[in-house]
């Protein structure tokens, strides 16, 4: 079984003021509470350089270096920056990897789809691809609720933009820690992970 990876992502929301409400207008996802995203543009990763001992915890592999096998080590290395959440994830997950991941701490948040170096999140950073899903299926976290949507529409991306980069792109499973603190009050209750019990 794979073990979830884990990543400190600054937070977004509309405690941001201008530079949220640019966002919502540009992207029209007005049902966004606060964003959850891997979008490195969006949420930065943090911390934002590595120190030699990172490199003994976190994932050595194209596009990963800013994620963590170890959860206790990343806490410890942002400790004391303020606005982050931590988050857990699993690449290209099937239901039942999904299903069998036990983090107490944690809660499901859904499910992003993100460009395959990394970077650019195509649910929330690159203006909508009517092709391949309609806005108003991403939750109050910006995310797809239901695993086996953000695989159709991983597939649909691909297809229908043949020539557009960010439309190739690997499927998150995305959790927050339960304790997380929504940036507004009318944030929804965590989706379900789109599988059968």
């Amino acid at each position: 079984m794979r073990e979830p990876v884990f990543a400190a992502r600054r937070r977004f929301g509309p405690h941001h003021g201008g530079r949220w409400t640019a966002w919502v207008t540009w992207s029209g996802l007005t049902q966004v509470r606060e964003l959850i995203s891997l979008d490195t543009i969006l949420c930065p990763a943090v911390p934002d350089s590595l120190v030699p001992e990172d490199w003994e915890h976190n994932v050595h592999a194209d596009y990963q270096i800013a994620n963590f096998r170890s959860l206790e080590y990343l806490a410890r290395r942002v400790a004391g920056t303020p606005d982050l959440h931590l988050l857990a994830l699993l690449q290209n997950p099937d239901a039942d990897e999904v299903a069998r991941v036990r983090l107490p701490a944690f809660e499901l948040a859904g499910f992003e789809l993100l460009d395959i170096h990394g970077d650019v999140s195509a649910l929330t950073n690159c203006g909508g691809f009517p092709a391949g899903f309609a806005a108003d299926e991403l939750n109050a976290a910006g995310l797809l609720a239901d695993l086996r949507r953000a695989d159709e529409v991983q597939r649909g991306l691909r297809r229908a933009y043949p020539e557009e980069p960010h439309a190739v792109c690997d499927v998150w499973a995305v959790w927050r820690p339960r304790t997380a603190e929504p940036a507004s009050p009318s944030s929804t209750a965590a989706p379900s992970s789109g599988h059968d019990a």
